[in-house]
């Protein structure tokens, strides 16, 4: 049997079912597609689901991928067996009603015996135990003998899951021989030991459970297969660990030049650490390659599991520094040639993996300080279960991964109390959803209440005026038949001109009138496609059945369209000049500005926000047309139209067309011709989570306002500096000049006032035991002039404990320091500021030879001083 490489099986599969006039079809996203019961593509068929249900029509009736797939089940197992892995490709082919069992079966084997040269007398075939059809196909057609098909049960050779298609399936082993078995004399396909292993399983989807329990025959039967590609890599290698697959073998041998230790040298300790960086390597290059990035939620959440899990075991194995974006180099060299995104995306996938190890690095070395101080404090009090509130406390505080928490006790022999730090995330959540109380006025509170009446005909993007009738309406909560001058009002027309709050864009507000009453409405809102104005009679009265004419306030209207045509622009010029990776998080657009938040992985330079600004301006100088037609979802992404990720979307859909530069589904308002936006002005960048930014910018008028008020405070500024407004900068500047050289000689002044009662506040030490303890309080001092003078001393003298305290603002900051030859002795100024700041109601920590605190009550610095003396009695 010939050792062929993991991408030399990959293609061979390919090639093998397009001559069989199979479909190939390139891997689906790990990011599912319009399937909610997913977090991450887990198998083969996951992104072919709705093929199988007939939601969708596939490229054609025979296909064939190599799936990327992503399963986090096992995660704890990965790295200490040689079999468990989070990242893995699954070969596939399908037949969407088209051939059955004989093909699917006949086609295996011609792929196993012929295309692989797998040996016939090592294959076995396990089917179900009533299945005569596919043993007919393995024993009659294909010539496999009686002894090596073996009949299981419904747990073993049925594929289905609740009611609906479901079969038996085919599984194929090979037999690596009696040296990997138990010995046991019925030793076959089914036995625990490692003798046969499993390479692919074939699939039979003939029928479908129905809700009593029986099963009907399905008119167009599917056939659907997978083969793990690493495994069967493992068994043409004739190795036993995915991890001496050639491909990641070679992720491997990188981990071991870093690291200097011998892969397999008899360290297990070692070895698992390095095996799980090898997977982890895999899973988090092709993730972020698909757009995930970092977070503390979802598919987020499991990849920076996996980057910060990799980082902490590289730390376990010695490596110095940031290792992992190095190694994602050889990830991508192994795997480029079947993924070509990966060199396409190399340098951002780097950066992303780069950023999150930066970020980690700093909660490693707190969080690892914590837990180590935890479990040494448990052993003395022989505890093995860490409390849940400690367990929170890292999570919270210092964003160390319960599941990290967990792997580190396990490693001492110890567990967290999970439940105690589910009950403690529950309490946060809670307190968190009582402090977002709705601020809506009382008279509305029952705005979303689900009134009888027909859906409501939008008319608003042709007209802003038009003819309504009132079917009904309610008055301070209640049903009414009419509402007087002065009384708070919900009405339902039977269509309306009024836009709804929706999509990020805020409503229309404006009048409705008859020759009678005059109504202001407020805001508008939508629930199941019934549309409720919120507003208060000004004039007269209203009545149910009234015909009012609504009349959209035209100013707000169309300022709040050139902001929300402006976050189209804005979106294509993100990726532009960011990558295509920007995909949008929220918006928000009303008449005065527009808020846009999208996925990216670190704050954007003053430079791309000027190109990204730039190319924005420049297209509204074009004055494209904005044209909007309302089609198929099918058709919408057929032109190129972008959705919002996660959004459903109905059978009809609303593009908005940019002239052809920008296309995004869209329901809410905009402007005719992007030339009427006039301009956009970039006022604000900033992070609102972990991977998701946000830009505020104003257009048209709204930029004139911002330039008046900019104005305005520079001939503020300029009279306060007693400048003109056209020198302002250069008076400022020099104002500052001699703003910093003032500071600078007070500082020295200061210093030299300290250098000068040097000796006065070393002999002013106390001696405790052997120890010399030095406390001082000081008035506006900068830790670092603290720092520097505890420096002086110890350049001076051994066996030194200085407490330093000073108040500024009334704040108190708190500064251990240890002499070098104390160290060896167990003093630890990390450890002693931890008990002295509680005294100043405050905390603080850090390293053994140089601590700082701060605190709120600078009345207690005496006490700080006595409880440092009682720690060194």
């Amino acid at each position: 049997m010939e050792k062929l490489g993991l991408n030399e099986i990959r293609k061979m599969f390919r090639d093998f079912y397009v001559s069989k006039d199979h479909y190939p079809g390139k891997s689906a996203s790990l990011i599912p597609k319009n399937d909610k019961s997913l977090l991450i593509i887990n198998s083969g068929m996951a992104p072919l689901k709705p093929y199988f249900s007939g939601a969708e029509v596939p490229p054609a009736k025979r296909m064939t991928t190599c799936q990327k797939c992503i399963r986090t089940g096992d995660i704890d197992n990965v790295g200490l067996t040689s079999r468990h892995g989070t990242f893995f490709e699954m070969l596939g082919n399908f037949s969407f009603g088209d051939y059955f069992k004989e093909k699917s079966l006949t086609w295996g084997w011609e792929f196993l015996t012929e295309y692989l040269k797998m040996p016939a007398d090592k294959i076995w075939a396990t089917i179900y135990l009533d299945d005569d059809e596919a043993y007919r196909i393995w024993h009659d057609v294909i010539g496999l003998p009686d002894d090596r098909i073996v009949r299981l049960g419904k747990e073993d050779n049925f594929w289905e899951i609740g009611l609906g298609p479901c079969g038996p399936d085919s599984e194929i082993f090979f037999d690596r021989g009696p040296e990997y078995g138990c010995g046991k004399p019925d030793c076959r396909p089914g036995c625990d030991c490692d003798r046969y292993i499993e390479i692919w399983n074939h699939v039979f989807t003939q029928f479908s459970k129905e809700e009593d329990g029986s099963y009907t025959d399905l008119d167009h039967p599917n056939i659907d297969t997978g083969m793990g590609l690493e495994r069967m890599a493992c068994v043409m290698q004739d190795v036993d660990s995915i991890f001496d697959v050639d491909t990641i073998r070679y992720i491997l041998n990188g981990v071991v030049e870093l690291c200097g230790k011998e892969y397999e040298a008899g360290d297990d300790k070692a070895d698992v650490s390095m095996r799980i960086i090898t997977d982890h390597m895999r899973s988090m290059v092709f993730m972020i390659s698909d757009g995930i990035i970092p977070s503390n939620e979802g598919r987020g959440y499991v990849l920076r599991r996996l980057i910060r899990r990799a980082a902490r075991h590289g730390h376990i194995l010695g490596i110095d520094g940031n290792f992992l974006q190095g190694l994602a180099d050889r990830v991508i060299e192994v795997s480029k040639e079947a993924y070509p995104e990966l060199s396409e995306k190399q340098d951002y996938i780097k950066k992303i993996i780069s950023l999150e190890e930066c970020k980690f690095a700093t909660t490693l070395g707190q969080g690892c300080s914590i837990i180590n101080d935890c479990i040494d404090e448990m052993k003395k009090e022989n505890k093995t279960v860490l409390a849940g509130d400690k367990a929170f406390k890292l999570y919270d505080t210092y964003g160390f991964p319960l599941e990290l928490t967990e792997e580190i006790l396990e490693e001492n022999n110890m567990t967290a109390d999970v439940a105690g730090f589910d009950e403690n995330m529950k309490q946060q959540k809670e307190t968190a959803r009582a402090g977002r109380k709705s601020t809506d006025e009382e008279a509305w509170k029952d705005a979303d209440i689900i009134v009888d009446v027909p859906a409501t005909e939008f008319t608003g993007y042709a007209n802003l005026v038009d003819q309504c009738k009132v079917l009904k309406l309610y008055k301070e909560g209640e049903e009414a038949e009419f509402a007087s001058a002065g009384e708070n009002v919900i009405i339902y027309l039977d269509k309306t001109p009024f836009y709804a709050e929706g999509g990020g864009q805020v409503s229309d507000i404006g009048f409705m009138s008859t020759n009678d009453c005059k109504v202001q409405i407020l805001s508008v809102s939508k629930s199941q496609g019934i549309y409720a104005h919120k507003g208060t009679v000004v004039e007269g009265s209203i009545n149910c059945g009234d015909t009012v004419e609504s009349r959209v306030n035209i100013v707000k209207r169309n300022k709040t369209a050139r902001n929300h045509t402006a976050t189209h622009l804005l979106q294509k010029a993100l990726r532009e000049v960011l990558g295509n990776h920007v995909e949008q998080a929220g918006s928000y657009v009303n008449e005065k500005e527009l808020r846009f938040d999208f996925t990216h992985f670190e704050a954007i330079s003053d430079e791309d926000l000027t190109k990204i600004e730039n190319i924005v301006n420049e297209k509204i100088c074009e004055f494209l047309p904005v044209n909007t037609i309302e089609t198929s979802m099918k058709e919408a992404q057929n032109m190129g139209a972008m959705a919002l990720f996660g959004e459903k979307y109905g059978d009809k859909v609303r593009v908005v067309n940019c002239g052809d530069w920008s296309k995004e589904l869209c329901g809410g308002t905009h402007v005719a011709n992007i030339g009427q936006i006039g301009s956009m002005k970039i006022v604000s960048e900033s992070g609102v989570a972990s991977g998701v930014r946000r830009i505020v910018a104003y257009t048209g008028t709204g930029v004139l306002e911002a330039a008046n008020k900019a104005e305005n405070t520079i001939e503020e500024i300029a009279q306060i500096i007693k400048s003109s407004p056209n020198v302002v900068v250069t008076r400022a500047s020099g104002l500052m000049d001699e703003l910093k050289e003032s500071r600078k000689e007070l500082d020295d002044m200061k210093k030299d006032a300290i250098g000068s009662e040097l000796d006065d506040i070393v002999s002013a030490a106390k001696n405790i035991g052997n120890v010399k303890l030095i406390t001082k309080e000081f008035k506006e001092m900068k830790i670092e002039d603290l720092r520097n003078l505890s420096d002086e001393i110890k350049a001076k003298n051994q066996s030194t404990v200085m407490v330093f305290a000073t108040v500024s603002g009334g704040k108190v900051t708190m500064l251990v320091s240890v002499t070098d030859d104390l160290l060896d002795k167990g003093y630890h100024a990390g450890n002693m500021i931890k008990k002295i700041a509680p005294a100043v109601k405050g905390g603080g920590g850090g390293k053994a030879d140089m601590a700082q605190a701060g605190g709120k009550d600078p009345s207690g610095i005496s006490n700080a001083f006595k409880v440092a003396e009682e720690l060194l009695s």
